[in-house]
């Protein structure tokens, strides 16, 4: 027998009954008791607003998986344009498919002169990287014509492999003006993580260690994409306006630069650092648990209520690149705080739990990368994830413009009243 469930509207009387499919039932079911009652659902917690094929997320589990391959074998096997290859089209390219896909964003990672000279030119001196990015994104989009052509599928292609190969030059910009170095152009002899790191710090001569460009590259993959979050919704809404990918990318980069999405792992290095020394970690448990101002970041999760499998392959990565760095000093207070915490019932019963951003920070900053720059670490890969929805959200003839309800609950109708009365 199908799984129903059935809903009765105790004003009236009237009984609806509806499927359910994989946990979820439409809202139509509601549309049938009564077309003017609304659900009242702030932040979405219990809200499914698309079907999707791309990531499958089990946060009870602590289960993420890329087009249902687990993220641990991608990271360990995969690089970031390969997965980038699986999220936008559903399947682990072949050998050529891989070789043409490559080729392809190697030679569309430059971009225009005068995107360079004349926009980036105008920020201020002290503008910050991530919002110097997000305008920079929308700003790419006005240099191809047929961008707003979102209907033709091989203009599509041809903006989202646009996209994706430029996110690092951009990124990279977008730094180095900010502490008044010169461009560095894009070099189409080195891999996706490479080139980055490159145009991030060749000042002369720059010898890459073999260990960082991986170390890189499985950060990419590991913030590839992450579901219906934040910066996700928000390219899928202004998407669904049929806006082109560039300004619905910026959207998202936008949603992402707010500090409750892509500024975690800022808040871990600086809460580590407030910390000091390892002594200090009973005392600061202590403190986060007496709710006396101190809090535990890094840890716990929308979604998850596990650990966080993306942390064990960071936390792994982490120490591959201070092999090469040195030890980043704060990492001995990170591994104190998490043996603390793991071992108290109070977070073990509340599920919290490291997530990815509790060692990235680390990472980055071994790698030299100023705290300002992490959440366009985070951005350049994620521009994947957020392409893939808005191809799907395109493609997809359930969605339609993006305009949720709203319970109303201002002043009933009332008369103007002159300003001389008031």
């Amino acid at each position: 027998m199908p799984d129903t469930i059935t809903i009765t509207d105790d004003r009236t009387g009237k009984t609806v009954t509806v499927p359910i499919t994989d946990g979820v039932f439409p809202a139509s079911a509601v549309r049938e008791l009564d077309p003017s009652l609304y659900i009242y659902d702030p932040a979405y917690m219990q809200t499914a607003a698309c079907k999707s094929a791309i990531t499958f997320l089990d946060g009870d589990a602590g289960i993420l998986r890329y087009r249902g391959y687990p993220i641990e074998q991608l990271a360990e096997h995969s690089t970031y344009l390969e997965v980038a290859y699986l999220l936008l089209n559903g399947e682990l390219p072949d050998a050529q498919q891989l070789e043409t896909w490559t080729d392809d964003v190697v030679h569309h990672t430059f971009i225009h002169e005068n995107m360079r000279k004349r926009f980036v030119d105008g920020f201020h001196y002290d503008a910050h990287p991530m919002g110097m990015l997000v305008s920079s994104m929308a700003a790419l989009g006005t240099f191809y014509n047929d961008a707003k052509d979102i209907h033709d599928k091989a203009t599509r292609d041809k903006q989202i492999l646009r996209l994706i190969a430029k996110m690092p030059t951009l990124a990279a910009m977008c730094y180095r003006f900010s502490v008044g170095l010169p461009f560095v152009y894009p070099n189409n002899d080195l891999s996706f993580p490479a080139n980055f790191l490159n145009m991030m710090w060749k000042i002369g001569d720059y010898d890459l260690d073999p260990r960082l460009e991986r170390a890189m590259d499985v950060l990419f993959i590991l913030h590839a994409d992450h579901e219906q979050n934040c910066g996700t919704t928000a390219m899928r809404v202004v998407g669904s306006s049929h806006a082109d990918p560039y300004s619905s990318a910026a959207a998202a980069a936008a949603a992402l630069y707010g500090p409750l999405h892509g500024g975690a792992n800022e808040a871990v290095v600086r809460m580590l650092s407030d910390i000091g020394h390892i002594d200090n970690v009973p005392a600061f448990i202590e403190e986060v648990k007496g709710g006396k101002g101190g809090r535990l970041m890094g840890f716990g999760h929308r979604v998850y209520k596990n650990y966080d499998p993306r942390a064990t392959i960071i936390k792994q990565t982490a120490y591959e690149v201070f092999e090469v760095t040195g030890k980043n000093p704060l990492l001995d207070i990170a591994l104190k705080l998490e043996e603390v915490a793991l071992s108290d019932p109070y977070f073990a019963d509340r599920k919290l739990y490291p997530n990815v951003d509790f060692y990235s920070g680390l990472i980055y900053q071994a790698l030299g990368f100023p705290v300002a720059m992490f959440t366009v670490l985070f951005a350049i890969p994620r521009s994947v994830g957020w392409l893939a929805h808005w191809q799907e959200l395109i493609g997809d003839k359930e969605q339609k413009i993006s305009r949720p309800r709203q319970w109303y609950s201002g002043s009933e109708a009332r008369d103007y009243v002159p300003l001389s009365s008031r």
